[in-house]
């Protein structure tokens, strides 16, 4: 006899969860809470949806989940989710191992997912909210929603955690319901963000991209070090760099420790290149303004951030600065020390750090003391870095449960 099975949430993992358990035969229905499915999965990369990484390892995943990480990443890995997107009809392609649908567009693959969902005639349910689910001796899951009772022989909680734009309704409210039944949930932070700088901090008026390595310290502490493009504006920072550590640094943030973003906008050059560097820029000492001087050197944002930063006046003649002072200025640029204030939050974050302790989770992402229940995606402990490893969890903890809900 087929196995009801009923998927709380229709993101990424709850799509693929719903099409796993499916495939196997399962009757299943999706509760979605919004009006349409797939409504992060359809924003992400910005609208590119980078699907997965060719370079994928449990390292590039918070530390408490690296030993569940690698467990998982053998059952249903890289090529597993080249297969099952091939198999629907999306095409992949490889940009440096980034793994991208050759359409560019994360509408095709929302698009995809929905066609296979009503290939397999499975039932979609939008409104509707979870407000709770129960466990009966007989082997059946209750669930409770704001317009009705289901009962079934498994429920996959997909429900996300608390990042996203407003549209997306990602309100973490699988958190309270798997507290409910007697789940941990580690205290949740923002990750994949940028952050506002302190007030006073001197920043570039307009917004201005550039390459960097960023150092992220407290007191004499380094929390983390990454580079890459960054992002200013005139109140914050940004970018892939920044996204990357958000994790390492977001708590000692939003405790109001005093965290530092030091940035280094000659990354590829080591010192005695950049020592070289600054003796073909002294040659140029003479007539020309300091704004002048240095047009070629850096970024125009950068530069009045720089100057803006040291007090100094661009229309200065570099005759007039000693050769002490002109070095001081091109050593600025490796060194410009930003304070935080606070982060971006969660609206504004691509994920979630904490969640469900993965100590209540078992191997088949069933939930530990809640027979026919299971946790999937974003609403888990698990977060990873930008490039693909958070959408890899998705389609992971998704088909695994998929298919073990489904027997």
């Amino acid at each position: 006899m087929n196995r009801d099975v009923i998927v709380c949430g229709a993101g990424a993992a709850g799509m693929c969860a719903a099409i796993y358990a499916a495939r196997n035969g399962a009757h299943v229905t999706i509760i979605e809470k919004n009006s349409c499915l797939g409504k992060k999965l359809s924003m992400t990369g910005n609208g590119r949806c980078n699907l997965t990484n060719l370079d994928m390892r449990e390292e590039y995943y918070n530390p408490s989940a690296r030993g569940r990480m690698k467990e998982w990443l053998s059952t249903y890995g890289v090529e597993d989710v080249i297969s099952f997107f091939k198999s629907m009809g999306v095409v992949v392609k490889s940009e440096e191992g980034y793994i991208y649908p050759v359409s560019g567009q994360a509408m095709s693959v929302v698009n995809a997912l929905e066609n296979e969902i009503k290939r397999l005639e499975i039932t979609v349910n939008f409104g509707e909210q979870v407000k709770g689910v129960k466990c009966f001796d007989a082997g059946r899951v209750k669930l409770t929603t704001n317009k009705t009772e289901y009962e079934a022989d498994a429920v996959i909680l997909a429900m996300g955690a608390l990042s996203g734009a407003k549209s997306t309704m990602s309100t973490g409210d699988g958190y309270y319901i798997c507290k409910n039944i007697g789940m941990t949930v580690k205290d949740t932070h923002p990750a994949l963000v940028g952050f506002k700088v302190a007030e006073g901090e001197i920043m570039p008026s307009a917004g201005v991209r550039a390459a960097a390595e960023v150092s992220f310290i407290l007191g004499s502490e380094l929390l983390a070090k990454e580079k890459g493009e960054v992002q200013l504006n005139h109140d914050g920072i940004s970018g892939i760099p920044v996204m990357q550590a958000s994790r390492e640094i977001i708590q000692f943030v939003e405790e109001k420790k005093p965290v530092y973003a030091v940035l280094d906008f000659f990354p590829d050059y080591d010192e005695t290149d950049f020592n070289a560097l600054k003796a073909d820029m002294l040659k140029l000492r003479d007539e020309r303004s300091l704004e002048d001087f240095l047009q070629g050197f850096a970024n125009s944002g950068i530069t009045d951030m720089v100057l803006g930063r040291m007090k100094l006046g661009r229309k200065m003649k570099m005759k007039n600065i000693s050769i002490s002072m002109a070095e001081c200025i091109l050593d600025s640029y490796r060194n410009v020390k930003i304070a935080l204030d606070t982060s971006y939050g969660y609206q504004a974050s691509q994920v979630t750090t904490g969640g469900i302790s993965l100590g209540d989770i078992g191997s088949d992402f069933s939930c530990k003391g809640a027979p026919g229940v299971y946790c999937v995606g974003e609403l888990l402990d698990v977060d990873g870095r930008c490039g693909g490893y958070n959408l890899q969890f998705a389609w992971t903890s998704g088909s695994i449960a998929g298919c073990a809900a489904s027997l």
